[in-house]
């Protein structure tokens, strides 16, 4: 089931917050066995052949936390509970992009699984394993399986995201007046979910043609339609994901549950270090305490630490999916943060200063050559690069009456961008309930409902 669908904004939706609130004024638990079951429900939804995965994950995870926190050898214990957390993502994600790298290498022929990846596996197994280690560092403790299963499975970040954590989360489930309607959190809510929604459906799913037709058009591009397809699919996932973000914001302010921010203007950034800073934000934390810092963090000295940044980093690109595309996205981040560090390392006792706007330019440019790539693939990806700087092209270029269109709509999407407040910034700052938000309220729903009949997936589903 989609957010961005008729059946979970008019069906679905009222009816999990109905039973949610009316159950809360009999039993905390039960409500929360009802959010959990509807969250089911949820996933189920989409595909029903992954409900039983998803339940037999979930319930390893919560036995191993218990097991962790009152074994005497914590450390085989969690090594075991992660192994099969793993391996379960490598098998369902990666097997069939293993067979194919071996095919490849190797000159054989062996068939291919066509294993189909169960929805939010990255996001699940991300959020246990995290979890596992907290307990085994002390960090938390086992809750009810009720609030264990709600923490994993609560639908407004199941499919993708944002990650949560457990010592966040857990508490806010069994507080009473979270468990009583709202009317600020409701609207305030509302309006995160209307605003994640128009992004979605009217402005990153109107992006989507564009850009598949500039990318599979990569061989016969020209200056202009490279740099147009590389800005519509860069100005395409960031309002994507960030919308789906600010949905589940939405929907669990509605629920009056705050999720973590995910997004805070990342185009707006000055250096890679920034922008992971304000990209995925979950992500970049999850890399942090659980990848980077594990690995040494800056404990072991300079040379370390960028290795350790470079390692950190290119797993996470493997963890957004199964290709060599992704991997090299990751490693190309790994390079920008590991010169970032660097210039800091050396510039700071010299007291050397870039220049802002350079600096923003720079990083906007970087971003986007590792977009091009996570997109197009390394082939496809490196031709449209090429396609970017052939000034050649220039002389025979034509500008088309739909270019124009399309350059006028990134110019507009770019102003948001760099130069407006973000949703975060003007929900939590101005938004007021009065008759204006009203009518532009129902202005943007109606909108919305208009565009809801192309029932688009969310990109981040394929990661």
């Amino acid at each position: 089931m989609l957010f961005n669908s008729y059946e979970f904004i008019f069906i679905f939706l009222p009816i999990t917050l109905f039973g949610y609130f009316l159950i809360s004024k009999k039993s905390i638990t039960f409500s929360n066995a009802w959010l959990a079951a509807a969250s089911f429900f949820f996933y189920g939804y989409w595909d029903i052949r992954f409900v039983p995965l998803l339940a037999g994950s979930i319930l390893w995870n919560f036995l191993s936390g218990i097991v962790i926190d009152k074994a005497k050898n914590k450390k085989i214990i969690l090594f075991i509970a992660i192994a099969i957390n793993i391996a379960l993502l490598c098998y369902f994600k990666y097997t069939d992009f293993f067979i194919k790298s071996i095919n490849k290498i190797a000159h054989t022929d062996w068939n291919l699984l066509n294993i189909v990846l169960p929805l939010g596996i990255s996001f699940w197994t991300f959020t246990q394993t995290a979890y596992l280690i907290d307990v085994y560092r002390g960090n938390t403790k086992p809750c009810s399986f009720v609030d264990y299963v709600l923490f994993v499975m609560i639908f407004p970040h199941l499919i993708s995201g944002p990650i949560i954590n457990h010592s966040e989360m857990i508490p806010q489930f069994n507080e009473t007046e979270r468990h009583k309607l709202n009317l600020d959190n409701f609207t305030q809510g509302l309006m995160f979910f209307l605003f994640g929604l128009f992004k979605k459906v009217v402005i990153a799913d109107s992006l989507a043609p564009v850009v598949d037709e500039y990318f599979e058009s990569a061989e016969f591009l020209s200056i202009l339609g490279a740099w147009i397809g590389v800005f519509a699919y860069t100005f395409q996932l960031y309002f994507d994901f960030s919308g789906y973000s600010e949905m589940a914001v939405g929907l669990g302010k509605m629920l009056n549950i705050d999720f973590p921010i995910n997004f805070d203007s990342p185009y707006k950034s000055k250096s890679p270090i920034e922008f992971w800073r304000r990209w995925h934000m979950t992500l970049g934390s999850w890399i942090r305490d659980y990848l980077y810092i594990p690995l040494g963090g800056n404990r072991k000295g300079q040379a370390r630490k960028m290795l350790n940044l470079f390692i950190a980093m290119s797993i996470s690109g493997f963890w957004h999916g199964a290709g060599f595309r992704y991997i090299l996205w990751g490693m190309w981040h790994g390079v920008l943060l590991v010169i970032n560090h660097t210039w800091k390392y050396f510039s700071k006792p010299r007291n050397l200063k870039f220049p802002k706007l350079l600096s923003s330019i720079l990083t906007f440019a970087c971003v986007m050559a590792g977009w091009t790539v996570f997109r197009g693939g390394v082939k496809r990806g490196l031709k449209i690069m090429s396609k970017m700087i052939d000034i050649n092209s220039i002389s025979n270029m034509a500008i088309s009456a739909n270019q124009i269109f399309i350059i006028l709509m990134l110019i507009i999407l770019a102003v948001i961008v760099f130069f407006m407040p973000n949703v975060i910034e003007i929900v939590n700052n101005r938004f007021k309930k009065n008759k204006k938000w009203i009518l532009f309220a129902a202005i943007i729903t109606d909108i919305c409902i208009i565009f809801l009949s192309r029932n688009s997936v969310f990109l981040y589903f394929d990661f």
